[in-house]
Order: C-alpha cells, then sequence, then structure tokens
C-alpha cells in the first residue's frame, strides 16, 4: 500500500512537471520568430501575411491557441508542421522510433558496464584498476558528446581504421537496426558519455557500502565474501545510483540532438535542427515535450527500481 501511494505521488508530481514546462515550451517556441515571414520572405504583401497567419491559426489569442495545444498533446493531436502542412506525428513517428531505438541500445550497453567498473573500482579500492579506471573515467565526463564522436569517427572511420561509416545510412521508412554499422559511432558515443557518471557514482556508493556497520557484521558472522558483496553491499550501493542512472538515460534524450546532427542519424535530433531555424513550433513543441517526457518517465522508474532493491526501504514503505 505503501508502494502505491508513492506511485501516484510521483506520478502527480510529473504531470504537474509536465504542465509547468508544457507552459515553459509554449511561451518559449512563440518567441522563436514568426513562421509566416520566415516562409513567405521579407518581401510578402501583409495581406498576405494576415491570410496565412488565419489559416494557421496564429491571429488567435495565446491563451485559447495554448489550451487547444495542450489538449491536442493529450489526445494525441499533435498538430501540424508549418512548413509543409502535414501531421507533426506523420512526419516524427519514425525519427521517434529510431532515437528511442539509440538511446535503449546505449542504455542496454553502457549502464551494466558502467555498474561493474564502479564496483569492481571499488572493491579494489586504491589498487592499479581503480586509480586506472577513475582518472580514465574523469576524462571521459569531462569530454563533450560533440569531440568523443569526433574522436571515434577520426580513429574507427577515416584511413586509421577504417571500421565503420562515419555517417547512417537509414532511409525514410526503414527500421533503425537495418543499418547496424550506421549506429555503431552513434551508440559508442552515447555509452561513453552516459559510462564515466554511473560508473563513478556506483564507486562511490560501493565504497560507502562495503564500509558501513552492517556489511561489517555481515563478514564477522561468517558468511562468504561474495554473499556479502553481491546480496548485502551490492543491492544497497545501487540505490542511489539508480538515481543517477535515471537522470543520465533521460540526459541521452538531449544528447540525441547533438549526436545525430553528429552522424547524420535520422531521428529527432536533426528534425529539431531543421525546425528551429524555420520556427516550425509544433514540431519544437512536440520534440520538446517528449524529451520532457522521457525525463519524467525515467526517473519514475528510477524511484521504483531504487524501492525494489533497497531492503531498507521496501521495509520503511510495508
Amino acid at each position: 500500500m505503501g508502494i502505491l501511494k508513492l506511485i501516484l505521488r510521483r506520478l502527480l508530481l510529473g504531470i504537474v512537471t509536465l504542465l509547468v514546462v508544457s507552459i515553459a515550451v509554449f511561451l518559449l517556441t512563440n518567441v522563436l520568430g514568426d513562421p509566416v515571414k520566415r516562409m513567405l520572405g521579407r518581401g510578402a504583401l501583409p495581406d498576405v501575411v494576415i491570410a496565412r497567419r488565419a489559416e494557421l491559426g496564429l491571429d488567435r489569442p495565446l491563451i485559447n491557441r495554448y489550451f487547444d495545444w495542450l489538449w491536442g498533446m493529450v489526445t494525441g493531436d499533435y498538430g501540424k508542421s508549418f512548413s509543409n502542412g502535414a501531421p507533426v506525428w506523420d512526419l516524427l513517428s519514425d525519427r521517434v522510433n529510431n532515437s528511442l531505438f539509440l538511446m535503449a541500445i546505449s542504455s542496454v550497453i553502457s549502464v551494466p558496464i558502467s555498474l561493474f567498473l564502479g564496483a569492481y573500482a571499488a572493491l579494489r579500492r586504491d589498487g592499479w584498476f581503480d586509480r586506472i579506471m577513475s582518472n580514465q573515467l574523469l576524462v571521459l565526463a569531462s569530454m563533450p558528446e560533440f569531440v568523443v564522436g569526433a574522436l571515434l569517427t577520426v580513429f574507427f572511420a577515416t584511413n586509421i581504421w577504417h571500421l565503420v561509416p562515419a555517417v547512417s545510412r537509414i532511409r525514410p521508412g526503414e527500421p533503425p537496426w537495418s543499418d547496424l554499422d550506421g549506429i555503431v559511432l552513434p551508440v559508442l558515443t552515447l555509452a561513453l558519455a552516459v559510462t564515466p557518471h554511473v560508473g563513478r557514482t556506483m564507486r562511490a556508493a560501493m565504497i560507502e557500502v562495503l564500509e558501513s556497520d552492517y556489511v561489517e557484521m555481515a563478514r564477522l558472522k561468517g558468511l562468504p565474501e561474495r554473499s556479502v558483496l553481491w546480496r548485502h553491499a551490492f543491492p544497497n550501493a545501487l540505490g542511489p545510483t539508480l538515481q543517477v542512472v535515471a537522470l543520465n538515460i533521460a540526459y541521452l534524450a538531449g544528447g540525441v540532438v547533438i549526436v545525430e546532427s553528429l552522424f547524420n542519424f535520422r531521428g529527432i535530433g536533426i528534425a529539431l535542427r531543421d525546425a528551429i531555424p524555420e520556427a516550425n513550433a509544433p514540431v519544437v513543441q512536440f520534440i520538446a515535450m517528449f524529451i520532457a517526457m522521457v525525463y519524467v518517465v525515467s526517473n519514475l522508474l528510477a524511484d521504483l527500481a531504487t524501492i525494489l532493491v533497497t531492503p531498507r526501504l521496501r521495509t520503511r514503505l510495508k
């Protein structure tokens, strides 16, 4: 019953967060510029501009347009693109699937590796593995994605080692796994962006748990070291780390904008890059709300996972 109340509270908080984000997104997209003047050019006649604004519904009061747009987001009517009049979902559905696939593969690869590296470095604290790994993770954490992606391109997609293509070759309508070679560098770039933060957090949490009283008590009771580590230490260290995992997975939703542009990956990143100069508000609004939704959902799942893997929290909520 306690867990159900927690879920309801988190859902309510998530809805409030999305509502606040929707207000900010709608207001900001309305100051990007006049899309009608960008479409028609500076030399357009005033009567033509007025007629086009009326056609797009931009002549209506801002508050009315916001509530209509918000209702459309709730009911699945995401509006039409200002540039060609096509429904936003028809334009972006394939791109959303491609970006979700890219984020999922990057998470599946980076999270287990970073958890293992952090836990093993804590077990070998102050050893050669711990020192080397800590320094390497710090270097990776300080490098932006476009730098990591550019270095990977130089090493693995040029004359040094021409192992994979430098750009993605996914065509419209094709699934993202149709070009597995082309997603190697984007996935590796995103994985390297997540691994250092999660790995360093896991190391710090594992060290703190290994020095706790209950782990020492488990050892004094004569439990095998493997049981002490994996049944007592690792689950309690995993709890706080899951919050960082959630933040980094959510961060991938924003990081794909840079990575997809770098590798010409056909996802929401390129769509957002093209929509902003055009002041294509419906497309920008949908992508911004999609990224916000990923943040809210990932944090909700992290809260639940933290409770499930932490015995003390499960007992407290019963």
